[in-house]
C-alpha cells in the first residue's frame, strides 16, 4: 500500500469514529422528558460547562453523553497518583512500555469507575423530568450511560492507534466545533443588535488574532543551552542544536478548565439555597458579580503552577541531565542546576498564567464595549483546545509522512 493510500485510510477511519461518536449524543436515554429538561437546564452554567467537552450531550442526555470526560478525569488522577505513590512512579519510570501498558489498564478501570459515579448522579439529578422514576430507570440509565462512555473511551483509543492524531483530543476538538454554530448564531443572529454585520466581522478579526496569539504562545519555548564532555572533548564551542526546552505554557489548557470548572460553581449553588446572605456572597463571583475577575485570575494562576509542578519536575530534569553527562553552562549540576530551573520554570509559569487570563478576559471586554452577548461559550477554554489539538495532528500527521518516507529510504 502506497504511503499516500495509507494515510488517508487513516484519515477516513478517523472521521468515519468521530462520525459515530457524534450520532451517539442525539440517541436518547428512554424514559426522560427530554424537552422539559433542556428548557430547565438551558441556563445553567455548569451544564453549559460541560455542554463544551460533551458537545451538548449533558443537555440532551443520549447514551453518549458522558462523553470522554470520565476518561479524560481518571488520567488526570492517575497523572497526580503517579507522583505520590511510589510503586506508580516505578512503574512509569522504569518497566518501560509494559509499566506503561500497566498504567493505561489503571486509569480504564478509574474511568469505568468514575463513569458509573457520573451516571449515578444523572439519574437521581433528572428524576423530576422523569416519566416513571424507579429503581429499574436507575440502572437502566447508568448501564446506558457508563456504556457509552467506555464506548467512546474504545473509540478514542482506536483513532490513536489506528488513525491520525490523539483520540480523546479529536473527541473533545469535535464536541466544540459543533457547538460553535449554535454559539454565532445565539450571539448575533438571535438577537436585535444594530451593526450586526459590523461586530460579527469586527468579531471575526479579533477571533483570528486571538487564534494568532495563541499559536505563537503556545508553541513558544525558553531554549536553555546545555554542554555534555563530548562536545568539550571536540570544540569549546556551544552546539546551537543542544538545548532543553521549556515551554511557556507548560499547563497547556488544563489550568483554565480547572479554573473555569471552579468558577462555574458559584452560579451553580445560588440555586441550591434560599439563605441571603450566602447568595450575596455567592453573587460576588457570579460572572456579573464584582469579584468574579479577581478569584478567575486567581485561580488560573494557582493551577497554572501546580499543573506545572506535575509535568515538570527539576530534580528529574537534572537527574536525567547527570545521567547523559550534560549540564547548563556556568551552572554547577545537582542541587544548584535544580534552583535554577525552579527559577526558569516559576517565570515561565508566572508568564503563561498572564497570557491565559488575558485570552480569557477577552470574550469580556468584547461583551462589555461590544454589546454582544453570550460570547463566553467562545472563550478561553474553547480556543485553547481548538488551537492545541489542531497544532498537534497537524505535527502527528507531518511526523507520520516523515517516518513513512525514511522506512521506504532504508527498504
Amino acid at each position: 500500500m502506497s504511503q499516500k493510500s495509507d494515510l488517508r485510510n487513516r484519515i477516513v477511519f478517523t472521521l468515519f469514529l468521530l462520525i459515530l461518536a457524534r450520532l451517539g449524543i442525539f440517541i436518547p436515554v428512554p424514559g426522560i422528558d427530554h424537552d422539559a429538561f433542556y428548557a430547565s437546564v438551558e441556563k445553567n452554567t455548569l451544564v453549559n460547562f460541560l455542554n463544551i467537552f460533551s458537545g451538548g450531550g449533558f443537555s440532551t442526555i443520549g447514551i453518549f453523553a458522558l462523553g470522554i470526560v470520565p476518561y479524560i478525569n481518571s488520567s488526570i488522577v492517575m497523572q497526580l497518583l503517579t507522583k505520590i505513590i511510589p510503586t506508580l512512579e516505578k512503574l512509569q519510570k522504569e518497566e518501560g512500555e509494559l509499566g506503561r501498558q500497566k498504567i493505561t489498564q489503571i486509569t480504564r478501570y478509574l474511568a469505568l469507575g468514575w463513569a458509573t459515579l457520573q451516571s449515578s448522579a444523572i439519574s437521581i439529578w433528572v428524576k423530576p423530568y422523569v416519566f416513571n422514576w424507579n429503581f429499574a430507570f436507575v440502572c437502566e440509565s447508568i448501564l446506558a450511560l457508563t456504556a457509552g462512555s467506555m464506548i467512546i473511551m474504545w473509540l478514542s483509543e482506536l483513532i490513536t492507534e489506528k488513525g491520525i492524531g490523539n483520540g480523546a483530543s479529536l473527541l473533545i476538538f469535535q464536541n466544540i466545533v459543533s457547538g460553535l454554530p449554535k454559539n454565532f448564531t445565539q450571539s448575533f443572529f438571535d438577537a436585535n443588535y444594530n451593526n450586526t454585520s459590523i461586530k460579527f466581522g469586527l468579531f471575526i478579526v479579533i477571533f483570528l488574532l486571538m487564534i494568532i496569539i495563541t499559536i505563537f504562545v503556545q508553541e513558544g519555548t525558553r531554549r536553555i543551552k546545555i554542554i555534555s564532555a563530548r562536545q568539550l572533548s571536540k570544540s569549546s564551542i556551544l552546539d546551537p542544536n543542544s538545548y532543553l526546552p521549556l515551554k511557556l505554557n507548560q499547563g497547556g489548557v488544563m489550568p483554565i478548565v480547572f479554573a473555569s470548572a471552579s468558577m462555574a460553581l458559584p452560579a451553580y449553588l445560588t440555586q441550591l439555597t434560599q439563605n441571603p446572605l450566602v447568595l450575596q456572597i455567592l453573587y460576588l463571583f457570579c460572572p456579573n458579580g464584582s469579584l468574579y475577575l479577581v478569584l478567575y485570575s486567581a485561580l488560573i494562576l494557582f493551577f497554572s503552577y501546580f499543573y506545572t509542578s506535575i509535568v515538570m519536575n527539576p530534580e528529574d530534569i537534572a537527574t536525567n541531565l547527570k545521567k547523559m553527562g550534560a549540564s547548563i553552562p556556568n551552572i554547577r549540576p545537582g542541587q544548584a542546576t535544580i534552583d535554577y530551573l525552579q527559577v526558569i520554570l516559576n517565570r515561565l509559569t508566572f508568564l503563561g498564567a498572564t497570557f491565559l487570563f488575558t485570552v480569557a478576559l477577552i470574550p469580556f471586554i468584547i461583551e462589555k464595549v461590544a454589546q454582544i452577548q453570550n460570547l463566553r461559550g467562545l472563550g478561553a477554554t474553547s480556543l485553547l483546545i481548538l488551537v492545541g489539538v489542531a497544532i498537534d495532528t497537524a505535527k502527528q500527521i507531518q511526523t507520520y509522512v516523515i517516518s513513512k518516507k525514511y522506512d521506504s529510504m532504508t527498504k
